[in-house]
Order: structure tokens, then C-alpha cells, then sequence
């Protein structure tokens, strides 16, 4: 995206508009805290998260349509087409809580911050703060989030707005069925993740920030039935929560594939995911070649079919949008074909069970991505892939379904400087499954993203990591059959 036109952006938009972009984008950029909106969409574009259309999104979500087709020739009519085909930018949640503030007069505002002073104190808010204000100091404090709006609901009702209450239960109850389109719950939907195309790159950073630390309700399931239509004031698209959790019973639970083309986390990780119940399959400096190999052989194991889930932990160097493995070149895999060789259409044994992917790529900042240096895989499992997803099925399940995708990128340079360093990532990682087993693994991912957060607040940008988190779990997910 140009500087010119982030400039005449932030130029048109008045003080209200700018307050609610940056709410909307508090989670695609959770580890940094802009100044004003012209810092947000730079930061954006310079790591690749901010498309054209996603910034016509934006511009869409805060009602500036007369933006929309001065600067992209675009009305509203199209946008909300994009959106109902293509992954979102922002979250359902935020888009809710926006629409929410939109609809409230000056005297409900009042009565909700009088209801919420036995939560949040009479001090934190000044009279003069919005209800986005609210919104935040209320996560913050771990009251609210996408699947924690009970006691938002119930303040509505006690201001009589009945109307705003039914958003939010439309928000909580829609099912979800056959050709269900899934979101992820922080913030954006679930990409296809195709990244030659830049408005599907990887769109969730949560390198979070201490005031933005939230429990596992921030991460939970959002994904929604795309049959609702877009309405003018950008209204969301419901879907359902479920409360169950997966089963995992199976001995082993699982597949773990860890291929490390570092060499410097695969001792702890085979301990880690052996102590949970997994049985342990590694592999050490591998070209790009051979990645493609394995990841082939082992979407095809039939001993998925007696097992609970998988797990794939990748360590390599890579591009913004590829892993390299040990090859020289800059010729890589794209990170989107990882995910697609066990999507339930292409490894139906793994249908309904989560998949677990961890991801720790060392990018070489200075290295463009060159999208002639994809490698394109030729077989069935890809190549097929979208025939066969349109195909009619008694199964009701979403090919895209119970997907865990944890990306974690760090400067190449890290690895000059101490080649035998493990990644904190994925040490974080470790620890947390292995002394706290017992526990959601959302929730101890949010966690892992505190720590995360905690290190890069203590040292250079080319010693940072930056964590992305999408999923499309539909249940509570505990790693662990003990």
C-alpha cells in the first residue's frame, strides 16, 4: 500500500472515524500500540497485512463510502460482494462492537457506564469516552470477549435495548452446516491462505501487548454461516459457539511431525509431545523437496483414521510467504500448501479432529518475496483440491474445519548470531504444554503470547519475534489424554 494513499486516508477521516479504525485493528496488530492511523496502516503495509481491499474494508466498516470510490473506484455493493467470497479482515466481534457504540444514544451511554462501575471502578473512564472506550477497558479486565458478551447482553437489557441485545444472541446462536465459510476468532477469517495473492497473507499478530492480555474467550470459535447478507452499516455475520470439547482418547493420541531444518528444537519438542500422548515422527534438515515428501506420506497415513488428531511443528528459514528448508535458493514452499494437503477433502481420516500446525519460519527482512519463486506441488491432493471441495457429501463438516495454524516469524539474523539458540517460541510453547497439560490450549497460547511480548519489550527489532495465531477449532481443544 502507498504512502500516498494511507496520507489521504488519514487526511478524510475525522477524530470518530480514526478512534474506530484503530479498535477495529486492535488485533492484527496487537503488539504494537500506533499513535494515530497513518502509524497503524504504515505498520500494516510494511509486514504485508494490509491489501487493497483490506484497507477498502476498513474504509467500508467506518462508512466512508465516499473514500471507497474516490480512491479504489469502488461503491458499497462491491465491497460487501468481496466480503461474503473472500477472507475478512476484521473480526465479526469488532465489526459487532462498532455497530453496537454506532446505535447507542448519549443517555444509554451513561447508563451503561453507571452499570459498569461495579466492574471497572468510577475512575477509569471519563465522562467523555466512547463505548469502544468501554469495550476496551472491559477486555482489559477480561470481561468481554468474542464468546464472553453475557454481561454486556445483560447490561443491554437493563438499559432496555432489547434491539442491541438480539445483535448480540443472532451473534452467539447462528448455526453452522454444510458449506459453512469459517472464521477465525481474533479477528479475521481463516484465509485460504494462497500466498501469491497479498490479500490473503497471514493477518493475525499476536505478540500482545500487557493491557491487551485477554483469557481464552479473546481466541475461541467465530466462525459463521455466510448466508446472511452485508448490510449497510457493516453489520456481522452471526455464527454458533459450540461448549463441547474434542475427544482425545486415542493411544497415541496422534501423529506428531516435527521436521526442524535448524536443528535446534527437536530434543525438547519429541520430549514435550511424547509426554503428551503423541507418537513422535522427526526429521532434520530437509530440503524443500523433501519437506513436500513427507508432508505427502504422512497426510496419507491411514493411522490417522484410529487417531484424535495431528500435530506438525516446521522450523526452516523462509520468505515472508514460503519455508526454504536447508536449500540455498530462494525458491520455497508456500506455507498455504502445508495446510491444504490435510484438509478434510484431502485427508478425509483427519475430518472433525483438530490439526495442529506450529510454525517458526527465520525470514530474511531484506529479501522481497520474488512469487516466481513458489514452488507449485503437482498432485492429487492439490490439484484436486477445489473440484473435489464442491463435490456433494453426507458430510457436514467444513474441508477447513479444526485447524490450529500458529506462525511465528523471526528475523534470519537471529540465527547468525547464535546458531545453536533454540526459538523462544517454541520454547514458550513447551514449557506451557508440558506444566500446564490440563488447560485449554487457547488459552495457553495466549499466554505464550504474553511471554513473547515480555521478551520483545527487552530487546532490537532483529531480535523480535512475531507470533500470528488463526484457527478454526470448533470445540475446546486439551492436549492431553491423561
Amino acid at each position: 500500500m502507498s504512502t500516498e494513499v494511507i496520507h489521504q486516508v488519514e487526511e478524510a477521516l475525522d477524530e470518530d472515524e480514526k478512534k474506530m479504525l484503530l479498535f477495529l485493528c486492535r488485533d492484527i496488530a496487537a503488539d504494537v500500540a500506533p499513535l494515530n492511523v497513518r502509524d497503524l496502516l504504515d505498520i500494516l503495509s510494511e509486514r504485508g497485512m494490509l491489501s487493497a481491499m483490506g484497507l477498502a474494508e476498513l474504509l467500508y466498516r467506518v462508512r466512508r463510502f465516499d473514500l471507497l470510490k474516490r480512491i479504489f473506484k469502488m461503491d458499497r455493493k462491491a465491497v460487501e460482494t468481496h466480503l461474503l467470497r473472500h477472507p475478512r479482515l476484521i473480526s465479526d466481534y469488532r465489526v459487532l462492537m462498532t455497530e453496537i457504540g454506532g446505535n447507542l444514544e448519549k443517555s444509554d451511554l451513561s447508563s451503561l457506564f453507571f452499570l459498569m462501575r461495579d466492574y471497572i471502578g468510577r475512575k477509569k473512564l471519563a465522562k467523555d469516552k466512547s463505548f469502544l472506550d468501554l469495550v476496551i477497558e472491559l477486555e482489559k479486565l477480561s470481561l468481554i470477549a468474542p464468546d464472553q458478551l453475557d454481561l454486556l447482553e445483560k447490561c443491554l437489557k437493563n438499559i432496555h435495548r432489547v434491539d442491541l441485545k438480539t445483535k448480540i444472541q443472532k451473534y452467539k446462536q447462528s448455526a453452522q452446516g454444510a458449506g459453512t465459510s469459517y472464521t477465525n476468532a481474533l479477528q479475521a477469517s481463516f484465509p485460504n491462505l494462497s500466498l501469491k495473492d497479498p490479500s490473503c497473507n497471514l493477518r493475525l499478530q499476536n505478540g500482545r501487548s500487557k493491557e491487551q492480555r485477554l483469557n481464552v474467550g479473546q481466541l475461541d470459535l467465530q466462525r459463521e454461516s455466510v448466508k446472511a447478507s452485508i448490510q449497510e452499516s457493516g453489520a456481522f455475520l452471526p455464527r454458533h459457539i459450540p461448549e463441547d470439547s474434542y475427544k482425545m482418547r486415542s493411544k497415541p493420541l496422534g501423529i506428531c511431525l516435527i521436521i526442524d531444518c535448524i536443528g535446534n528444537d527437536t530434543a525438547f519438542l519429541r520430549d514435550t509431545f511424547t509426554s503428551l500422548g503423541y507418537e513422535v515422527q522427526y526429521f532434520l534438515y530437509l530440503s524443500v523437496d523433501s519437506i513436500i515428501q513427507i508432508l505427502r506420506q504422512v497426510a496419507r497415513m491411514p493411522q490417522h483414521q484410529d487417531y484424535d488428531s495431528f500435530v506438525c511443528v516446521l522450523v526452516s528459514r523462509g520468505g515472508s510467504q514460503s519455508v526454504f528448508g536447508v536449500d540455498q535458493t530462494h525458491s520455497g514452499f508456500p506455507l498455504d500448501q502445508i495446510r491444504r494437503m490435510f484438509m478434510g477433502d484431502a485427508c478425509p481420516s483427519l475430518l472433525g479432529k483438530p490439526k495442529l500446525f506450529f510454525i517458526q519460519n527465520y525470514v530474511a527482512s531484506e529479501s522481497p518475496l520474488d512469487n516466481s519463486s513458489l514452488l507449485e506441488v503437482d498432485g492429487p491432493e492439490l490439484n484436486n483440491l477445489e473440484s473435489k471441495a464442491k463435490q456433494p457429501g453426507p458430510c457436514t463438516i467444513h474441508r477447513e474445519a479444526d485447524f490450529l495454524w500458529s506462525l511465528c516469524k523471526a528475523d534470519v539474523s537471529l540465527l547468525e548470531r547464535s546458531s545453536s539458540s533454540p526459538s523462544l517460541y517454541l520454547q514458550c510453547l513447551s514449557q506451557k504444554l508440558g506444566k500446564e497439560r490440563r488447560r485449554p490450549l487457547l488459552e495457553l497460547h495466549i499466554e505464550l503470547n504474553s511471554s513473547v511480548y515480555d521478551w520483545n519489550s527487552r530487546v532490537s527489532a532483529k531480535e523480535r519475534y512475531y507470533v500470528w495465531l488463526q484457527h478454526t477449532l470448533r470445540k475446546k481443544l486439551i492436549l492431553s489424554c491423561k
